[in-house]
């Protein structure tokens, strides 16, 4: 099993460090941290970021309030299939995408990938069918995913990883893939964990969104905290699963790397780790 990581998507609002705790100028950096996954099933794609057709038409696909307040640069090489293709693979070679959650810069590129089954939280599903409130109704894009064809649900419960809910056995995936429950930011947002040769890899998707938030001494940059408070939809089960990710990331830092969606300094330490392991 190889594992890739990939930026799909690119957004610079305004603010700069005060979003990303290191830009210099007036606009910061955040990016779409996802995953290819080579297996002996095919590739595994872990979200999707932003898709071709986002990137063609992005007003008839995506909120303008979203695209302004995350300055989303739509460049098709910040698409999957952009990266994907670098990496020598065709679309049509992906055969499965794994889902943090349904927002719009995790979902955007499924129609990109016809010949993939999407695997999500059955909770996620239904929350995305009443998109009800101003929030809501602008992250959920279900013209993204209307001409998806190839779902597969789940629900919570199963064999405990270190502590959490874990879903296993995920259908036509090999079992070193699992679903990690995290809800807070979404109701059905979940972590997706993969058992790697080099140890347990966690996706914690938008379970937070800076570095510092899992350390020792807790720290958030102010625009990347208001970000989260505007996007929660329970606040006691997000704050309760961010002590969690921190507890597992000071005490098994050894069996487990984490990584969340939008922080470019992980990307880059992720990215670099694996070209030298190869």
């Amino acid at each position: 099993m190889r594992v890739h990581h990939l930026n799909c998507g690119c957004m610079c609002p305004l603010g700069g460090s005060l979003f990303d705790g290191f830009s210099r100028g007036l606009t910061a950096r955040l990016v779409c941290h996802c995953l290819l996954i080579e297996t002996n099933r095919g590739l595994v794609l872990v979200d999707t970021g932003f898709g071709q057709q986002d990137v063609q038409a992005p007003y008839s696909r995506l909120s303008p309030f979203f695209i302004y307040l995350n300055n989303i640069q739509f460049e098709r090489k910040y698409t999957a299939t952009g990266q994907i293709e670098q990496l020598g693979f065709s679309p049509r070679d992906v055969r499965h995408i794994v889902l943090t959650h349904l927002d719009f810069d995790h979902a955007g590129g499924l129609e990109d990938f016809p010949a993939a089954t999407v695997h999500v939280m059955q909770s996620e599903a239904e929350t995305v069918k009443d998109r009800q409130g101003f929030i809501a109704s602008q992250r959920y894009r279900p013209s993204q995913w209307d001409e998806v064809e190839r779902w597969k649900y789940y629900s919570s419960g199963g064999e405990p990883w270190f502590g959490f809910e874990a879903v296993r056995d995920l259908e036509g995936l090999p079992p070193e893939i699992l679903l990690i429950p995290l809800a807070g930011h979404t109701h059905g947002h979940a972590g997706v964990a993969i058992n790697t040769p080099e140890g347990w890899l966690l996706n914690a998707g938008d379970a937070y969104f800076y570095r510092h938030e899992m350390a020792a001494q807790y720290r958030c940059t102010p625009g990347l905290r208001a970000y989260q408070w505007m996007m929660e939809v329970n606040r006691e089960a997000r704050l309760y699963n961010q002590q969690r990710l921190r507890a597992l990331s000071r005490d098994r830092n050894s069996e487990v790397r984490m990584f969340c969606s939008h922080d470019a300094i992980e990307l880059e330490t992720f990215a670099k780790s694996f070209s030298a392991a190869l």
